[in-house]
């Protein structure tokens, strides 16, 4: 999955480049030949000159950067971009929290990740990285100060699994990779702007003997338009790379987490204090939303179920979770599904 969201990555990125080519440098392999007389006095077909496709080779060579980049830099991008900073021993709470993380670590064998601090008041965690050997686990200080021991082991047991179960991996470049892509969007978005104001960069084909349209002129008007609609519906595209992930990862995470700590209840406590949390979350973007514990938006596709929901929705429903970890716990409960 990880390799195949990498692939589109630069697939993307390569089809903009292309366009550029076509539109800007004037670039058609399909263009009319050109009948010129030779030096024996013949009139026979030229190789049409064409400039240097730039546009595609910068554009395949930027996306393929930007794919090593998520892959190597992936978690201090994410850690960055929600202002995480490293837990300190000083504080309280936070050598709570460096002690939980040990702990875990130690039931789940794998190496200890770091613990990180989001400074954002809404009750929210994740981790992220390549694989567990620099995995990261981050919590926000709202989560911090509201949960208690048995409550942060069962959040941190959660991330565990999925460091576990190398979900982190796929949601690390996918989280990367959105970023980039909103931010090809808007480039594109300004360049086309700037063209339409400009007049430059005709895309109007012709040959050299008559100035009719040459056969090229429907094949650039059809990569024209797929390369619009590429342009158009990147953030979508970005949207369809966090889904991905599916929402039965959630499960899998949650039973995994209740597996080591050995208590589903604590996790079904922690769940519902950040269920019931109305504090928006400013820290936390829509690009590392898939990654957390809980959609921090608060979007409401998220509590449905349906073809809809499992195509646009990042985490399970909550009220189905909680059920499912009470169910582990031998105990009854409703939900509404």
């Amino acid at each position: 999955m990880t390799w195949g969201i990498m692939f589109v990555f630069v697939a993307l990125f390569l089809a903009i480049g292309i366009g550029f080519d076509f539109f800007y440098l004037s670039f058609n392999p399909a263009k009319a030949p050109v009948y010129k007389w030779n030096s024996l006095g013949y009139y026979e077909a030229a190789v049409a000159s064409q400039p240097v496709p730039y546009g595609t080779i910068l554009a395949l060579l930027i996306g393929l950067g930007m794919v090593a980049n998520s892959v190597a830099n992936g978690a201090k991008m994410v850690l960055r971009s929600t202002q995480a900073r490293l837990a300190v021993p000083t504080d309280e709470k936070e050598r709570q929290f460096i002690n939980v993380v040990a702990e875990m670590s130690t039931a789940s064998g794998l190496r200890r990740p770091q613990a990180y601090i989001v400074p954002d008041a809404d009750l929210n965690a994740f981790a992220a990285g390549i694989n567990p050997e620099n995995a990261v686990i981050a919590v926000t200080e709202g989560l911090l100060s509201s949960l208690n021991r048995e409550e942060l082991q069962a959040v941190v047991a959660h991330e565990m699994s999925h460091i576990k179960n190398y979900d982190i991996r796929l949601m690390t470049v996918s989280a990367a990779l959105m970023g980039a892509i909103a931010l090809l969007s808007d480039l594109a978005g300004r360049t086309m702007r700037f063209r339409g104001s400009s007049g430059v960069g005709s895309t109007s084909v012709k040959s050299s003997s008559g100035g009719r349209k040459s056969g090229g002129g429907a094949l650039m008007l059809v990569v024209f338009v797929v390369w619009i609609l590429l342009i158009v519906l990147a953030p979508l595209i970005s949207r369809l790379l966090a889904m991905a992930i599916s929402r039965e990862r959630e499960y899998l995470a949650d039973a995994s987490g209740a597996e080591m700590t050995r208590n589903p209840l604590s996790l079904v406590s922690a769940l519902e204090k950040i269920r019931a949390a109305v504090i928006p979350s400013y820290s936390i973007n829509n690009g590392v939303a898939h990654m957390c514990i809980t959609d921090p938006r608060g979007s409401p596709i998220e509590e449905r179920m349906g073809l809809a929901a499992d195509l646009f929705a990042t985490h399970p429903p909550m009220e189905k979770r909680i059920l499912a970890l009470k169910v582990m716990a031998y105990q009854k409960g409703k939900a509404a599904i």
